[in-house]
């Protein structure tokens, strides 16, 4: 039963965005198990005050100059993604140039073509790995998400990949491509393996990162590398689990 979620309550964005997943599992975008899923990066995300941290902002910045920098990314949209940031995905693939392709770990047709369908609704014109385009495959990686359309994943140099997905992450990595992640649990697979990790929630991240490209689009290739060659990936994990520690001793404090 859905019920009114009062505007001053302390948690009513994150019980918004609860909502939001809600109506992605009755639209047939989002599986049963794509709430657990929600539900854990939830713990991560009180954990760090459910804001964008400074960290998080440095991860955004390196991120946006690798998209911009990348001869071929590609978005990879599962169905909780697809659900939580339908608009803003296709503002990121228009601002970057990088295709949309759907991949799902619970796969099924019906639901990839509920996803291409949500997201031509709301703009997308040309919604990659659906059906039978996808005839190529990630190496070392079983399951339905090894098949890849050849025009997206499999020809990328760079895949972005928002919400946890590890042994995925590792077989691109090994491929030779280049991961961008959005985990909130630095000690995942996924965050670890990842090119870059940007430890946030998906919703906040998407529109700064949009912002970011479009400030960056003007920097020249060598501006972007030089910042791309600044970032550590596991410096930045030691941060996120530094704040990660703190956020967890002040809400202790306050229970």
């Amino acid at each position: 039963m859905r019920i009114s979620i009062p505007k001053d309550h302390p948690r009513a964005v994150s019980l918004g965005i609860r909502e939001m997943i809600v109506d992605g599992l009755k639209e047939g975008l989002v599986v049963e198990e794509g709430l657990i899923a929600h539900g854990r990066g939830e713990t991560f995300d009180y954990l760090i005050g459910e804001k964008t941290t400074p960290n998080a902002i440095m991860a955004i910045n390196t991120a946006a100059a690798l998209l911009l920098s990348s001869r071929h990314p590609v978005i990879s949209v599962n169905g909780n993604f697809a659900a939580l940031c339908g608009k803003e995905i296709i503002e990121l693939s228009r601002a970057c140039g990088a295709p949309i392709e759907v991949n799902l770990f619970y796969h099924s047709v019906r639901r990839e073509r509920v996803i291409k369908s949500h997201l031509e609704k709301l703009g997308a014109t040309d919604v990659l790995g659906v059906g039978r385009n996808r005839t190529a495959t990630i190496s070392n990686l079983n399951g339905e998400r090894k098949r890849v359309d050849p025009r997206g994943i499999a020809l990328a140099d760079t895949v972005f990949v928002p919400l946890e997905d590890g042994d995925r992450t590792e077989a691109l990595i090994k491929m030779g491509k280049k991961v961008i992640a959005v985990d909130l649990n630095p000690l995942s697979r996924t965050a670890v393996h990842a090119t870059i990790c940007i430890v946030d929630n998906v919703v906040r991240v998407i529109p700064i990162l949009i912002q970011i490209i479009l400030e960056l689009k003007n920097k020249n290739r060598h501006s972007l590398t030089n910042m791309i060659s600044r970032f550590d990936n596991f410096r930045n994990l030691d941060e996120s689990l530094r704040l990660i520690r703190l956020g967890g001793s002040e809400i202790s404090a306050t229970i």
